[in-house]
């Protein structure tokens, strides 16, 4: 990538360089354009050996890519003397020669995609270069009728005096908008910041992204992209770019051409991100959501702030309307449904991990499903070459997770909003009942959701030299599981046969959970994962916390404590392969269940929760009522009810994660030193329940039915407890948006 060559007499005298000072006094001597930036006379001497675009702000002393880069910023050396070269030998990894980048900087830019003679682009309503569109809403001046009487052209559109109309249906239309040349031309030359972080690598990197994550994230149209990228890659906003290279960046090594070339550092794109992403907010374009929904992917990237913003910007674009019928290409219409279904999934699981209201209404939604025709690609397209994603088991993958998300999303709806909640505790003693009553339509939508997936999203659907991106579909059918009980655990229930039974079901919930997790295989770890799978995991730590917790005995606490220990093993050994899995290694290492491993020898009165039944248990009325109580095969019956979970049966850990053996040690329950107390157990006895059967579990009967045990007091209980780690922000990169 070379700069405009530039006249040497600018940061000459008299045939003699000029100092540092004096380049930095006569660049600062130049007007700045509208834009607020200045060019020097001259390119420093890194951007002269790097041969880029070199740009100083108006009142700096250093041009902004070696500000990036952290470089001294001199003017002292003189014009390299250039060498002619063979065009096959100063070819970049693009096929372009150095001729060809300078011709594509230096053509102007594509205004309207009207007029190349051939191009996909052709008509295109969200993708346009240099323009941006606002949709125009039912109660804003632009009234639907007195729009209609505008003089449109052959194109649906009318040029007026704020910009252009468009109309793309007889109720629906747009206004356009130019971008200004300062804008534009800021854009011009932060595009060719992003592209020389990573030249010459640009075209592979963009080939790892489509073979990796596009084909279980589909929010591009491939053949769009890749036609734009042909051209120059100055046809993009420099978010979408960065974005791609970003993600792309994490599967360096799965190129033979480049994994012996050193690596870019994705961190001078991450530090740039965030500045360009509030360039484009204002000037929304489909592009702009793409780029946004990249960025929050990122293991560290995720952002409840940027996802509101993305959302605002997608009702900018009318990401919520149905555009089946919209005069726009067939391939954005298609685009438009997938994206808008990818925001939604982005909303519903971000308020989950966030504990947040989900953004979209869904009375303002009228997103139709997706269906077999909105993918453009099928297997055909599938890349031969090694470490590559399926895009069949991609496309289904995607598909899946949109209906398992518009579960969730109910989920919440039922139990997490306020409304729902203040209705609930006003039932009182019968908040039990009417949870339950709502619970099981969810229960049911789940339990079918996982027996129509398809025989290739098994999780040991695994083939040979390909990644497989299902292992974070299962993760996150576990964490709507964990939710919808969470749900229920917070009323409690006096029938000690149906405690017995629901918490040998949660039990069972819990370690099918964590045996999933054992049958994750490095083709799962090395794959593309959904940015709620980091706190999923720990969504199931914190369920099998909350089980110890709630223990009615030191043995039942220590079969947790067992399964706990070995769940953290085994995502501390797949942290190897997959980063992600630290955040909940490091919630379950300060969790107060291994408290133990972190203090002294002594006493408090955790230990003797630890190491005796809870207090009622203790009482001989107690033990002479639960004597009457007839045993039931408790393991049995929760399996059963739950048969989604027996669709991963007990197996060996995978041989990626090797096998666990902290379950196998005797941990001694003493914590004398520990600041901790613990509220006396003041819940009633669990006594009577006569006339019940396993039926009335399997059938969801209202009176006998998923119950947990409830903590009398969580403000004192958990108060001082690190069980959860707490998951806000404040650590992100994102979190200023």
């Amino acid at each position: 990538m070379s700069a405009t060559p530039i006249a040497p007499s600018a940061d000459t005298k008299d045939g003699q360089s000029l100092s540092p000072a004096e380049g930095a006094a006569r660049a600062g001597k130049v007007s700045a354009p509208a834009n607020g930036w200045t060019r020097k006379d001259r390119p420093c001497d890194a951007c002269r050996r790097r041969k880029s675009r070199c740009m100083i702000s108006e009142g700096s002393e250093m041009c902004i890519m070696c500000q990036s880069r952290g470089e001294e910023c001199t003017f002292v050396q003189s014009p390299l003397r250039r060498k002619r070269r063979r065009v096959e030998e100063d070819s970049d990894k693009s096929g372009r020669s150095p001729d060809t980048e300078r011709a594509i900087q230096a053509k102007p830019p594509i205004d309207d995609y009207n007029t190349l003679p051939s191009s996909l682009l052709k008509a295109t309503l969200g993708l346009q270069n240099r323009q941006h569109g606002h949709y125009l809403g039912q109660t804003t001046e632009y009234d639907v009728r007195l729009i209609n009487l505008s003089p449109f052209n052959g194109r649906g559109e009318y040029v007026s005096t704020p910009g252009t109309l468009r109309r793309v249906s007889p109720k629906t239309h747009f206004i356009m908008k130019s971008e200004s040349p300062s804008q534009v031309e800021e854009e011009l030359a932060n595009l060719d910041l992003v592209e020389s972080i990573v030249a010459p690598h640009g075209k592979a990197l963009v080939h790892l992204y489509f073979r990796i994550i596009h084909p279980s994230f589909p929010i591009m149209d491939k053949k769009v992209f890749l036609e734009k990228y042909e051209r120059t890659y100055r046809e993009f906003t420099p978010p979408i770019l960065a974005a791609v290279y970003i993600l792309a960046l994490n599967w360096w090594s799965y190129t033979p051409e480049l994994v012996n070339l050193p690596k870019p550092d994705a961190r001078k794109l991450e530090r740039l991100v965030p500045k360009f992403m509030s360039d484009v907010l204002n000037r929304p374009k489909l592009s702009t959501v793409q780029a946004g929904l990249l960025l929050l992917q990122r293991p560290d990237g995720d952002s409840w702030a940027l996802t509101g913003q993305l959302v605002a910007v997608a009702q900018n674009l009318g990401m919520h309307l149905d555009c089946e019928r919209w005069k726009i290409p067939e391939w954005e219409r298609t685009l438009r449904k997938r994206l808008a279904w990818a925001l939604y999934m982005q909303d519903v699981w971000g308020a989950l991990i966030h504990g947040r209201p989900p953004l979209i209404d869904l009375d303002d939604w009228a997103v139709k499903p997706v269906e077999d025709r909105d993918f453009p690609e099928t297997a055909e397209d599938d890349d031969e070459e090694e470490g590559s994603s399926e895009v069949e088991t991609g496309r289904l993958t995607f598909v899946n997770m949109i209906l398992l998300t518009e579960i969730l999303h109910d989920i919440l709806k039922t139990f997490f909003t306020l409304r729902a909640i203040a209705a609930l505790e006003a039932e009182d003693e019968n908040a039990l009942m009417v949870t339950l009553e709502k619970a099981k339509p969810l229960q049911l939508r789940l339990k079918e959701w996982h027996a129509r997936l398809p025989e290739c999203l098994g999780v040991g659907q695994t083939k040979a030299r390909k990644l497989s991106p299902t292992g974070s579909l299962h993760l996150a059918y576990f964490a709507a599981e964990v939710t919808l009980h969470r749900a229920i655990i917070r009323f409690t229930c006096e029938d000690e046969k149906l405690r017995s039974i629901t918490r040998a079901a949660a039990k069972m919930r819990f370690t099918a959970a964590v045996e999933l997790v054992n049958k994750f295989e490095p083709a799962h770890l090395q794959s593309f994962w959904y940015f709620a799978s980091k706190v999923n995991l720990a969504i199931v730590g914190a369920f099998g916390s909350l089980l110890w917790v709630t223990s009615d005995s030191a043995e039942e606490a220590e079969v947790y404590r067992s399964k706990l220990a070995e769940y953290r093993w085994t995502l501390r050994v797949s942290s190897k392969a997959a980063e992600f899995m630290k955040f909940t290694v490091g919630m379950l290492d300060s969790s107060v269940v291994f408290l133990k491993e972190q203090r002294p020898k002594g006493g408090t009165a955790l230990a003797a929760k630890a190491q005796q039944p809870r207090n009622e248990y203790n009482k001989p009325e107690t033990q002479r009522n639960l004597a009457r109580v007839p045993k039931i095969e408790n393991e049995q019956q929760a399996c059963e009810f739950s048969s989604p979970q027996t669709q991963y049966p007990s197996i060996e850990a995978s041989r990626s994660v090797a096998t666990s053996t902290e379950h196998t040690y005797t941990y001694d329950t003493d914590y004398s030193n520990a600041s901790i107390t613990l509220a006396l157990d003041s819940r009633p006895q669990w006594i009577g329940f006569e006339n019940f059967t396993e039926g009335d579990v399997q059938d969801w009967s209202l009176d006998q039915l998923y119950n947990f045990d409830q903590i009398p007091d969580p403000g004192d209980l958990l108060g001082s407890r690190g069980m959860v780690q707490e998951y806000d922000e404040r650590g992100n990169n994102f979190a200023g948006f």
